[in-house]
């Protein structure tokens, strides 16, 4: 255990050694450290289906991910957010994991809550586990508080959402691929392949697998974009399962895939040609 620390701990500093002198070479430190990690962008995806009910078309999803609320991540940043998801007026939100950095050391669980509740969506509000919602055995108190915050938390189960007419879309949460104990048989039990279905994995790479099932659309986060990018390279390091799919839209087989860049940072507290975003989709009936 203590070798694993060790290394752990070497090779962070390693990375934070190169992160900086390459910011550094290319002039972008201050920007990297201070401002990138504050802007927010709101990228806007139409997602088109012959399976989606008419009644469904104009449907707007706003996707947000990978918070990672720490001493680098305040809980008035989270209130920016929420302020802005509600200006969007979005139908259904989903959360798409990693709502703290480290669960046991974060001082202000109390006040998560209060902020979240205040998220606005006509149609329901969804969330699934990321693998810092697991680690620091955060596995409860993250269950805790997106109750709390009126989320439906999505764990190897699904569920359909519905409109007064009877029409619906099937929505499934995979639990995280790295620390939770995923089951995608399970998950999809009550789905049916007519239904337009969209499945919220944390892990991007999480696709392989469930473009074997009636998968239409993955939302997922995790990779934050590489957090660190740089120009005609790309990331300098993806996390375990966002190395296949790091950021946007990607087509798998005949499943949609999109990953979110999310909105905060963990390792390092940098930010570079991969600004924090939050996603609107728009359903449309083809």
């Amino acid at each position: 255990m203590t070798k694993d620390i060790t290394r752990r701990s070497f090779l962070k500093g390693l990375f934070a050694s190169l992160a900086g002198a390459l910011l550094a070479a290319f002039g972008g430190y201050g920007y990297a450290r201070y401002i990138e990690p504050r802007l927010i962008h709101t990228t806007e995806v139409e997602i088109s289906s012959t399976k989606l009910p008419s009644s469904f078309s104009g449907v707007k999803i706003v996707q947000f991910s990978d918070i990672h609320l720490s001493e680098e991540y305040s809980i008035n940043q989270l209130e920016k957010i929420v302020n802005k998801i509600n200006l969007l007026s979005p139908d259904v939100i989903f959360f798409t994991g990693d709502l703290i950095d480290k669960p046991n050391q974060y001082a202000y669980l109390h006040q998560i809550s209060p902020v979240l509740r205040r998220l606005k969506a006509p149609l329901g509000k969804y969330a699934i586990y990321g693998n810092h919602d697991h680690g620091g055995y955060g596995t409860s108190v993250y269950e805790t508080i997106m109750k709390d915050s009126n989320f439906n938390l999505l764990k190897n189960r699904g569920e359909r959402i519905s409109l007064l007419d009877g029409s619906s879309v099937f929505v499934a949460g995979i639990d995280d691929m790295m620390l939770g104990r995923p089951d995608f048989d399970q998950t999809f039990t009550d789905a049916g392949s007519r239904l337009f279905t969209i499945l919220l994995a944390h892990e991007p790479d999480a696709a392989l697998e469930a473009k074997q099932f009636s998968v239409d659309l993955q939302l997922s986060g995790h990779s934050h974009g590489g957090q660190v990018q740089l120009p005609f390279y790309g990331p300098l390091i993806t996390p375990p399962y966002a190395s296949v799919y790091t950021e946007g839209l990607y087509e798998v087989d005949s499943m949609k895939l999109y990953v979110n860049r999310g909105l905060g940072t963990t390792r390092l507290p940098y930010r570079f040609f991969s600004v924090p975003e939050i996603t609107v989709f728009t359903l449309i009936k083809i």
